[in-house]
């Protein structure tokens, strides 16, 4: 009978859940050269190719996807023995800008409990500022938000996410009218963003519609209402980035950072999870 390597099996898992060596490796607290070695053993263990790899893409092969769910099992089982006598739960406390939380939240909170099921995790989504003020307070153990101060150097960069015009298909503006833009309330600095990037090209524009978060700012959207530089992977489904079709001034990307001070073991090893569930969301 073959015996399984339990940390080869859960490398595959998170290499298929997270597309990337790269990220699984982070995850994991490892390199990406240890990682490919192991499912490499497993693969040859198995005599079966469980992975097509391309230079910029990394995809299960139909064998992988088969193998998928037991490999899950396994895993989970795997986790379940060495935590029978770990009765301890781990509270974290993290704060997320309500700009870089979307639809795919659902997968990132999946993949930190696969990885940890003794983990309560305690979100709370609010403005960046908000959150960085909040975790200099001592409230949150960890804040995950857009930059929006150049001269702090402390955190971590975890990926830019580009912005964009967003709207409804149908969003009809007629030129030498003033651009109808949702926005959160002051002070926010995707707002100041997007209308200093209007002011400084010379492009009239007036509020219409200001929301208590990114889900009603895309409500605004997909009602027609206006137009909102949000981030294109938290935007509406069915909204797209009209920027180029208005002729309107192009976005700089914002920088996610990772803002944490713990240092033990455990945290910091759910905190790697998270910053590359966000990676591979976000790809």
């Amino acid at each position: 009978m073959k015996t399984l390597d339990v940390e080869a099996v859960q490398a595959f898992v998170l290499v298929a859940d997270l597309t990337s060596f790269t990220r699984a490796a982070e995850a994991m607290g490892s390199t990406q050269s240890a990682v490919s070695l192991k499912i490499k053993r497993l693969e040859s263990g198995l005599g079966r190719r469980l992975l097509e790899r391309t230079p910029r893409l990394v995809r299960l092969s139909a064998e992988g996807t088969a193998f998928l769910a037991s490999a899950r099992n396994l895993v989970a089982a795997h986790q379940s023995a060495i935590g029978s006598f770990a009765v301890e739960r781990r509270r974290l406390v993290v704060g997320i800008s309500h700009h870089i939380v979307g639809a795919d939240l659902a997968q990132v909170l999946k993949r930190m409990d696969a990885t940890d099921p003794g983990l309560v995790m305690e979100l709370h989504i609010d403005t960046s500022r908000t959150m960085l003020e909040a975790y200099d307070s001592g409230v949150l153990d960890a804040a995950i938000v857009l930059r929006h101060d150049s001269r702090r150097r402390d955190g971590e960069m975890l990926l830019e996410e580009d912005f964009g015009w967003m709207a409804a298909p149908d969003f009809n503006h007629q030129p030498g009218e003033a651009l109808r833009l949702a926005t959160q309330a002051e002070p926010c600095s995707v707002r100041a963003m997007a209308i200093g990037a209007l002011d400084a090209a010379g492009i009239p524009w007036t509020e219409v519609f200001v929301g208590g978060g990114v889900a009603t700012i895309g409500a605004a959207i997909s009602a027609g209402l206006a137009i909102a530089a949000l981030v294109r992977r938290v935007a509406p489904v069915g909204s797209v980035d009209l920027g180029p079709r208005l002729g309107l001034p192009k976005l700089p990307a914002g920088q996610v950072m990772l803002y944490s001070s713990l240092t033990d073991a455990r945290a910091r090893g759910a905190l790697r999870t998270l910053g590359a569930a966000f990676r591979a969301t976000a790809a």
